[in-house]
């Protein structure tokens, strides 16, 4: 029963850290690449509204942020669970990609940009941040 609890506890704290990264680099984007004029990137209204005046430029920190919030959350998810230590970062990356094709739905994103959001930037991210922190970090104590 304590493996249960920790690995629970390991994927509520991939999901908190990867999204809290996920929101920082959101929040820093615009100010490293700047919207583009009279873009109003503060409110979702705002974003809808400004996405056609987007270049490819402007979705560099949005995927960055969609895959490190992944790779970082499901390698910290798999350095927390103990056992098999394969379900834990598999939960981080679905809720991942489920928070993702929400965005998809939501926000009128190029079609190029969509699909190698919902494509490279979960499931794989979620994988190899799994492959990385069993590569790199030792197995947790029970």
């Amino acid at each position: 029963m304590k493996a249960i609890i920790r690995n629970v506890l390991a994927v509520v704290f991939g999901l908190l850290i990867g999204a809290t990264l996920n929101g920082l680099l959101i929040k820093l984007g615009p100010h490293l690449i700047a919207p583009p004029a009279g873009a109003d990137v503060t409110t979702l209204e705002g974003l809808k509204a400004s996405l056609p005046l987007f270049e490819p430029r402007h979705f560099l920190f949005p995927w960055l942020a969609h895959a490190l919030g992944t790779l970082v959350g499901a390698a910290l998810a798999t350095a927390v669970a103990v056992g098999a230590r394969k379900l834990p970062p598999a939960i981080v990356g679905l809720a991942f990609l489920l928070g993702g094709a929400m965005n998809v739905a939501m926000l009128p994103a190029p079609l190029w940009f969509d699909c190698a959001d919902l494509l490279l930037a979960y499931v794989p991210m979620a994988w190899l941040g799994r492959a990385l922190a069993l590569r790199f970090l030792p197995a947790p104590r029970v």
